[in-house]
């Protein structure tokens, strides 16, 4: 179908089409074949053209309840009928604090204070501010330097894409943060592994290098995801986040969490922190925070943390962290956080996705054998399949997989030279065998 008669079905204008500037879009090929959602329901997509897609990346990894939930939209319509909207700085409202102490005992033990902002970019923004804030009211001010990694996503905002290791999200904008990167854990002889890869993680040890090369004395925190996301679900290996924490500890170096894609329920269990094993001392979240339903993002610190900002914060009525958002913990988005986390328990979402993840990795892992797929990775209800390249362009063959599967109604995420999947939580077995079936034989007639 034509681009404008896509258009049209969904009633746009052709210059309405236009007036839009998509985020991570390529907006030149989707002005001329716009791929236009205008209705959705649990696990499906109604498109403009009254297919139905079976959405294989939970939104983009936002919405593991499924979408439209009753109860986050009836919660947040009775929100908006109480109170839109209310000052967030020295003013607030009864449901953030709910939600702050709900979502605090939800976390990983120790992780007990709640900063709110709107994204996951934002919450990682906040993260890095406040370690790096931490160690100058600690009167450490040297204690600067801030570590990322080699395929990292951390968002969008400088500090995110600072710390960040896609090359694609930093080469427009020139010099960054000061910020430096231990390498990535993809490696060659853990092709194809099933769940955690069992060799790298001596890997960890490059933050013995880092300190070395820069001194324990100036670096603020390592920032990780405990499994990447955006980059294709990269895993790390047996061992390597028990290692970082330790190596942290020894040398009084703050590790930050992104858990962004991986919370709420992703691996299996409620937070990545959990299925590793391992407790960060600052952790972000969004995305499942909500369902999707309403921005919001969030950034939990250990207490101590927060103590050491109140106790150097001067008279009581100073600003002890000059730091937020207009609409920090807004009142809709604090409706549907508190919606979505009942639902989350009510529903045991962690549980349901680790009773569905050997299925899952089962019929991925089936898909092993074709010559365009060079490794298949997984975690929890997290997949990635890794593409061979075009010579020179290694996002032409996902790119067309992609689509295809949308013409399949099928929509599946692409990045780079992986596609990516991420369905709900609440998925059936028949929803997988569909996922999965569509894929092979897409990538089967390429």
């Amino acid at each position: 179908m034509a681009g404008t008669e896509t258009a049209l079905l969904a009633g746009l204008t052709p210059q309405e089409l236009d007036s839009y500037w998509m985020p991570f879009t390529g907006n030149r090929e989707f002005k001329r074949n716009p791929r236009l959602v205008v209705a959705a329901q649990g696990n499906y997509y109604q498109s403009a053209d009254g297919r139905k897609i079976l959405d294989g990346v939970s939104g983009l990894w936002c919405c593991g309840a499924g979408h439209n939930r009753p109860e986050i939209a009836q919660a947040v319509s009775e929100q908006l009928g109480r109170l839109d909207y209310a000052p967030a700085f020295q003013f607030g409202h009864p449901l953030a604090f709910k939600l702050a102490h709900r979502l605090a005992a939800l976390a990983p033990e120790g992780l007990e204070r709640v900063f709110f902002s709107n994204s996951g970019s934002e919450a990682v923004e906040t993260a890095l501010k406040v370690a790096r804030a931490y160690w100058r009211q600690k009167g450490r001010p040297e204690k600067s330097k801030l570590i990322g990694r080699v395929k990292g996503y951390h968002g969008v905002n400088f500090g995110g894409i600072s710390v960040g290791g896609i090359g694609p999200n930093r080469k427009l904008y020139g010099t960054l943060l000061d910020a430096d990167h231990l390498p990535h854990t993809l490696l060659p002889e853990n092709a194809f592994s099933r769940g955690i890869p069992a060799h790298g993680a001596e890997l960890a040890d490059q933050l013995e290098e880092r300190v070395a090369l820069h001194d324990a004395s100036n670096i603020a925190a390592v920032i990780v995801e405990p499994f990447a996301g955006s980059a294709g679900v990269i895993v790390p290996p047996a061992g390597y986040l028990e290692r970082l924490r330790e190596i942290c500890d020894r040398h009084h170096i703050l590790l930050i969490f992104d858990e962004v894609i991986s919370g709420f329920g992703r691996t299996g269990h409620r937070f990545g922190s959990d299925a590793f094993g391992v407790t960060p001392d600052i952790m972000v979240v969004a995305k499942g925070l909500t369902n999707g339903a309403v921005p919001m993002g969030a950034t939990l610190v250990r207490t101590e943390i927060y103590q050491t900002f109140m106790e150097q914060g001067g008279p009581g009525y100073m600003v002890e962290f000059p730091h937020g958002y207009t609409y920090s913990a807004h009142p809709l988005a604090c409706a549907a956080g508190l919606a979505a986390l009942e639902l989350f328990e009510r529903e045991h979402l962690a549980d349901r996705a680790r009773e569905l993840a050997p299925y899952f990795e089962e019929a991925l892992h089936s898909l092993k054998g074709s010559e365009l797929i060079t490794d298949i990775r997984n975690i929890g209800l997290a997949g990635a399949l890794q593409i061979a390249s075009w010579p020179g362009e290694p996002a032409r063959r996902p790119w067309e997989i992609a689509m295809r599967c949308w013409e399949q109604g099928i929509y599946v995420r692409y990045g780079g030279d992986t596609i990516q999947l991420g369905p709900s939580l609440v998925s059936k077995q028949e929803e997988i065998d569909r996922l999965i079936d569509t894929l092979g034989r897409v990538i089967g007639e390429l």
